[in-house]
């Protein structure tokens, strides 16, 4: 571990339990003058340390992971990008290892501000024109809604430890495992709760509908056996873990949003599906085996490309943690409709992504694997790899359907734990593709691909030269 000085985590966290200097070096074991030193920055946060931290409090080390820091940092540069005085890589640092506090505060100014002007714009579209009417603004809150539980799934690190445990035991009171599990659980659905399945030709009602009154629970036809596996499982968990998924709703930040609310509860009834098709320790074990090929694992447990990839990403329980994955979803226009990290890597807020990035090339070549080396403007390089993916029922000749690219990424170190590093110079810098999170927040100055300028700096403008660069802009000393 690289020396980490986390000073002021350490005096904010001996605060919180009322501890004085000399009670809690008692406590690890250490002497005053050693924990005033590391308080102090002038000794480093070691692992010894942070292991007698977790022994003698019960404090989870991940509160000090050099992850946190680097995902507060990303949020930082992208929420001071366009601030009227640029802000220096060392300050962010300095800000997201010193005043985390006052860091994660500053983002979500900037955040609620981001909110409030796409709110503002909706409004000033319906008061502006008299031919638009009351659904200007739905698109606005639509997406408040889905930012605030993507956030919250990001804020617990896309793992929720109690519900993966409850449907892991249930999975092994099942004894079964993918398609077989159907069966079993329609079989559960009906004697534990008076639920009947029916199966449905109505495309236009949905993957599943359930009737309260009548009991009964509609899953389309177009489904094959594991995604009507899947639905069955969602239903159960809204039945069975109700208690856990609402106790989880109630802490949110947003609790007093019913509509932000019951979007949460569908999500962590997903969840709880995904983790009984996959149960956490079977499945982690297959991955790790199979090195993490995602082809072979859809077949070991009978579900699709995307199911496998997003639950690759949720594997970080405390005790037993998998390869920490980052998962998006995305469609030819650029729309990303799903985004999940279990760690630091962080996705733009402010529209678009980087066309360089290997889920958009996937549609070029749909339905095969696609890997990439790519390097971030911080440094960092992530292995990623991209596939397409079809969604929904076939709706005849000439009918469009849905496609979507499936991404997932990891940082380049957990590589050789991957099939699909085989043939990758994980060693060559050179050998990664450099990306951004989007140009509005991409401050690299030769990138061909550039859409729109770095908002971070002034334009450098001269009618006399045409670069092969667009939007060249001022570099700063």
């Amino acid at each position: 571990m690289a020396k980490t000085f986390m000073g002021v985590k350490l005096r904010r966290l001996r605060s919180e339990r009322g501890m004085s200097q000399i009670a809690l070096a008692h406590a690890l074991g250490i002497s005053p003058s050693y924990l005033n030193q590391v308080e102090q920055n002038q000794r480093p946060l070691t692992v010894s340390l942070l292991l007698k931290l977790n022994r003698a409090l019960g404090v989870d080390i991940q509160q000090f992971s050099e992850d946190e820091e680097a995902r507060l940092i990303a949020a930082l540069r992208e929420a001071l990008a366009d601030a009227p005085e640029p802000v220096s890589l060392p300050e962010l640092k300095e800000v997201a290892t010193q005043m985390p506090a006052l860091g994660r505060a500053i983002v979500a100014l900037y955040r609620r501000n981001l909110d409030a002007a796409a709110q503002l714009e909706a409004m000033a579209l319906r008061m502006g024109d008299d031919r638009t009417d009351a659904t200007s603004v739905a698109p606005a809150v639509r997406a408040t809604a889905f930012e605030a539980v993507r956030d919250f799934f990001f804020a617990h690190r896309n793992h929720f430890d109690a519900l993966d445990r409850a449907a892991e035991a249930l999975a092994e009171q099942a004894g079964l495992e993918g398609a077989a599990l159907a069966p079993w659980l329609a079989q559960r659905l009906l004697e534990q709760h008076r639920v009947r399945i029916v199966v449905s030709d109505d495309v236009a009602a949905g993957k599943r509908v359930f009737d309260p009154r009548g009991r009964t629970l509609r899953l389309s036809r177009a489904l094959d056996a594991g995604q009507q596996a899947f639905q069955m499982a969602t239903q159960l968990a809204l039945l069975e873990a109700d208690t856990s998924i609402e106790s989880l709703t109630r802490a949110a930040p947003f609790a007093g949003d019913s509509s932000t609310v019951q979007l949460a509860r569908i999500g962590l009834a997903n969840y709880f599906a995904g983790a009984l098709l996959l149960p956490y320790g079977s499945f982690l074990r297959a991955a790790e085996t199979l090195r993490h090929d995602i082809d072979l694992l859809g077949q070991r447990f009978a579900v699709g490309f995307e199911t496998v990839c997003h639950r690759l990403s949720t594997l970080q329980r405390p005790t037993d943690p998998g390869v920490p994955f980052f998962f998006v979803r995305v469609d030819r226009a650029g729309n990303i409709s799903k985004r999940q990290s279990a760690t630091h890597f962080h996705f733009s807020r402010t529209g678009g992504t980087c066309p360089l990035w290997n889920v958009y090339e996937a549609f070029a070549q749909p339905g095969r694997v696609l890997p990439q080396l790519a390097r971030m403007p911080d440094g960092r390089t992530y292995l990623w790899i991209a596939r397409t993916v079809t969604s929904g029922p076939s709706r005849g000749y000439g009918a469009p359907g849905k496609m979507f690219s499936i991404g997932l990424g990891c940082d380049v170190r957990h590589a050789p734990r991957l099939v699909y590093a085989k043939g990758l110079d994980l060693a060559d810098p050179d050998a990664a593709t450099p990306i951004g999170m989007g140009c509005k927040v991409c401050e690299r100055p030769d990138c061909p691909q550039r859409a729109f300028p770095y908002v971070g700096r002034s334009l450098d403008v001269n009618e006399n030269v045409s670069g092969f660069a667009p939007y060249g802009a001022h570099v700063l000393s």
